[in-house]
């Protein structure tokens, strides 16, 4: 109980400011119907609550399995198996993540049906399970990440050249959601699982950071890939926030429950199913561990369904509309202004945000405070959030001015950081772009797409989540730059570059 107490904090810090600046609108600029702004606040309500108890379940049941399946894998000493076990829990695991359940539908919605739900989750989790594979082998082979990621990227970059502007801002996006609150916890454990049984225990500590990163260049991929198969470039979007039709409070959140359900269930089904497979065959758990660990996926599926229902019923419909009424006002540096806010609460506010600051400040034994972290990383997204408003205000300013300069950026800093940074912040890319960028700043950004004539609420509307999961990455980077030169200042050795921070690894 106490557990759940402390997760229900996490997460009310999470949800509370946003939830606020949205009453603080209603009073002030933006006035929502009397139904819109109680499903909004119930939407609250059910993510707040479900966001709790899926995370006490991630803890409970999905991180302990993914710990037990990494060992596992690697003490086969069969590189196939680790392969064919990369691939199989990498697209399970991705197809059960609900930020990537919102994204999807959320493009099936201003898509009219033309892009499916199902074909995004499906293609997304292929290139997951793919990447899941290749990451899983690098660490088995300590092939350096700065390299991997250095080839992931031309070849993203290459692929750019090829795809639909509408593509090129779903499949960035889809980078940011598809590492949500369910796959980056799963990830780190298998990274763990395996980095913890290589004799090297500096180049375990390195290795267990990165795999989110490698991931997340598969989920671009595998969409840009899409893009040039299908030749669907001529799609326009619309978006229609059905349940802001409807007078009826309670109505909305019945008739998405069971869909949610059923979805969420189909979701989780194999990744119980692969656990009681591995359990008879390896693992050979305690009755208590067991029923432990499935209880967990019990608590995930509860929570997944309240915090998807909050969502889709309530929240997203409240962000479309706020986007909108500030994006027709003639005064535009409200909602830039707005925008800005936005970024720079929800940042500070995320849950996974603290626990990588934590882990920061002890891998760099202090150097790099926690506080300073914060500031750089809600500055960051503050101005992703502003500039993708920008970009939307503005039809000459188009995505790739913004991804492409950044992700330039990105790569080169990749040679002069110290090279545990590098995985710490590409995976910061996943942790940043979380449930409330999902959420509501994606809503909020097509709502002021809609708005603006001579906007794409597919291309312009999208391609938010993707700036808010590139500027952790250029952030942390600096302040692992910075962290070279403080101690190359004080006269730390900085062989290997991992001398400057071997106070942290152990």
């Amino acid at each position: 109980m106490h557990v759940l107490q402390h997760k229900l904090k996490e997460v009310l810090y999470a949800v509370l400011p946003v939830t606020l600046l949205v009453l603080i609108l209603h009073f002030t600029l933006t006035p929502l119907d009397p139904p819109v702004l109680f499903r909004f606040l119930i939407g609250a309500v059910f993510i707040i609550i479900g966001l709790s108890i899926f995370l006490l379940g991630v803890d409970v049941g999905i991180t302990p399995i993914g710990q037990l399946m990494g060992s596992a894998i690697t003490k086969s000493n069969r590189i196939w198996i680790v392969v064919v076990a990369g691939v199989g829990l990498g697209f399970f695991i991705s197809i059960a993540e609900p930020d990537l359940h919102i994204l999807a539908g959320q493009i099936e919605l201003v898509t009219s049906g033309n892009i499916t739900k199902f074909g995004i989750v499906v293609v997304v989790s292929i290139g997951i399970a793919v990447l899941l594979a290749a990451g899983l082998v690098r660490i088995v082979y300590n092939f350096p990440l700065y390299r991997l990621l250095t080839i992931l990227y031309l070849i993203i970059f290459g692929l750019a050249l090829f795809t639909s502007p509408e593509f090129l801002a779903i499949s960035f996006d889809s980078s940011g959601a598809t590492t949500g609150a369910l796959t980056v916890p799963f990830m780190l454990a298998l990274a763990l699982g395996v980095s913890s049984l290589k004799k090297d225990s500096k180049a375990s500590e390195k290795d267990s950071f990165g795999l989110v990163a490698i991931v997340s260049a598969g989920a671009i991929i595998s969409v840009m890939i899409m893009s040039i198969v299908t030749r669907q470039d001529k799609i326009t979007g619309k978006l229609e926030t059905h349940a802001a039709s409807s007078d009826s409070v309670i109505m909305p959140f019945l008739q998405e429950l069971p869909t949610i359900a059923g979805e969420i269930t189909i979701a989780l089904l194999p990744i119980v199913l692969i656990y009681i497979i591995f359990n008879r065959i390896t693992f050979r758990l305690s009755r208590r561990i067991f029923h432990r660990n499935l209880m967990g996926v019990i608590l995930t599926f509860i929570g997944l369904v309240l915090f998807l229902l909050g969502v889709n019923a309530g929240f997203m419909d409240a962000g479309a509309i706020v986007g909108y009424t500030l994006a027709v006002m003639d005064q535009k540096a409200y909602i830039i202004l707005v925008a800005l806010v936005l970024g720079l609460v929800v940042i500070l506010a995320e849950p996974a945000v603290y626990v990588l600051t934590r882990q920061i400040e002890d891998v760099t034994s202090g150097y790099v405070s926690r506080r300073a972290v914060l500031i750089s990383l809600s500055l960051g997204v503050g101005a992703a959030v502003a500039l993708s408003i920008i970009r939307i205000l503005v039809p000459e300013v188009e995505l790739w001015h913004y991804l492409l300069p950044g992700y330039v950026i990105s790569i080169g800093l990749m040679y002069i950081v110290p090279k545990l940074f590098v995985g710490i912040a590409f995976d910061a890319g996943g942790v940043a772009s979380g449930p409330m960028t999902a959420t509501f700043i994606l809503a909020f950004a097509q709502g002021a797409a809609e708005a603006i004539d001579g906007a794409d609420v597919l291309v312009d509307g999208f391609g938010i989540i993707a700036m808010v999961a590139m500027t952790p990455i250029i952030a942390l980077q600096i302040m692992g730059f910075i962290f070279k030169l403080k101690s190359a200042k004080e006269g730390v050795s900085q062989e290997d570059d991992r001398a400057a921070y071997g106070a942290g690894e152990h």
